[in-house]
């Protein structure tokens, strides 16, 4: 469960880099892609009007709080690339990165149970599994129509 966690923490977190990567034919703003993902978890979890209306605004708060840890961690390893790194700076960008995931996975646990206060865990769940294939779905679109995955025929 706990790699299931990280895994979607990471995914959430990079996917709006991957959706404004270069040569990617749908550009998407932050507005249309949030949109986007609302109705496709709403109709996948089975959510009411009035779940939405109250899940919503914090999905998305705690959406925005891991973009600004992820973008911290990104920040960090950007450093890395620099000439001239000592090893000291290696071990403090290290340090930084890993203490954002492990924010972005406390943040997770503690928005949980904001989540619990409004659903039920069995929808909490469906949620969860509807962001990951949401993700999967805009991934593929990205990739185009039966373009093959990198290393594959």
């Amino acid at each position: 469960m706990k790699r299931l966690l990280v895994a979607v923490v990471l995914l959430c977190g990079f996917l709006p880099w991957l959706v404004a990567a270069e040569g990617c034919d749908q550009h998407l703003t932050k507005d249309e892609f949030r949109n986007r993902q609302k109705a496709y978890i709403v109709e996948k979890a089975g959510l009411t009007e009035e779940e939405a209306a109250a899940f919503f605004p914090l999905y998305f708060e705690l959406q925005d709080k891991k973009q600004q840890l992820n973008e911290e961690a990104w920040s960090l390893l950007r450093e890395g690339k620099k000439e001239g790194v000592s090893e000291e700076r290696y071990e403090e960008i290290m340090e930084g990165v890993y203490d954002a995931r492990i924010s972005a996975d406390k943040l997770e646990k503690a928005y949980f149970g904001k989540f619990r206060d409004i659903l039920t865990c069995r929808k909490i769940y469906l949620v969860q599994r509807a962001e990951m294939s949401f993700h999967r779905e805009l991934l593929k679109g990205m990739r185009g129509k039966g373009a093959p995955r990198k290393g594959r025929k």
